[in-house]
């Protein structure tokens, strides 16, 4: 595992990530073991629209309705993540990952999502790293692995949660959430 990025932390970009893929973003933690580690963005939004993508899916998520750029793998692939309407309840093709936080799977009837699930996004992709990728690019700054908390997934303000998710864990990570690209500003 790399570190302590299990599932359900955050990854988030450290200031000196500049790949133009990476750069601000934070990272949901759906997969880490010896074979590497996979999450989902979550706070870009992808070019495509969520209603001409997957039309019988749009209706149900949350707010902003949007499909969102889970990573540059698979971009023609989709992961949904979903919160159960009933606690305790583990509703058909949805697999717990974090507090209440679960990966819905697609094929799942839309009828039998309907009214089930209290939040649900969809993601085209996702990001991936092999085994030790992860732990050589924390130790090189590039990302602070960091606690999520189970509404950020579906953050309502996802442009601004970079910003936000530096600011709450107080210290040196939450001077970080005031960098500026513009030097001077810094």
């Amino acid at each position: 595992m790399a570190g302590d990025c299990e599932p359900g932390t955050l990854l988030v970009a450290g200031t000196g990530l500049r790949d133009g893929v990476f750069d601000g973003t934070v990272v949901f933690i759906l997969d880490s073991d010896e074979s590497g580690t996979v999450g989902v963005v979550l706070n870009r939004f992808s070019s495509f629209e969520l209603a001409r993508a997957l039309p019988d899916w749009a209706p149900l998520a949350s707010s902003p309705k949007a499909l969102y750029d889970g990573g540059p793998v698979s971009q023609r692939g989709a992961i949904c993540l979903a919160v159960p309407a009933a606690t305790g309840e583990e509703p058909p093709g949805w697999r717990r990952v974090f507090a209440d936080v679960g990966l819905l799977n697609l094929d799942t009837p839309v009828e039998i999502a309907d009214g089930t699930y209290a939040a649900l996004r969809v993601f085209a992709g996702y990001t991936g790293w092999d085994a030790g990728q992860m732990a050589a690019e924390l130790g090189f700054g590039l990302w602070h692995c960091v606690p999520a908390l189970p509404q950020d997934p579906f953050d309502p303000d996802p442009l601004t949660l970079w910003r936000r998710v530096l600011r709450r864990q107080g210290g040196d990570l939450a001077l970080l959430s005031t960098w500026d690209d513009d030097v001077r500003s810094n």
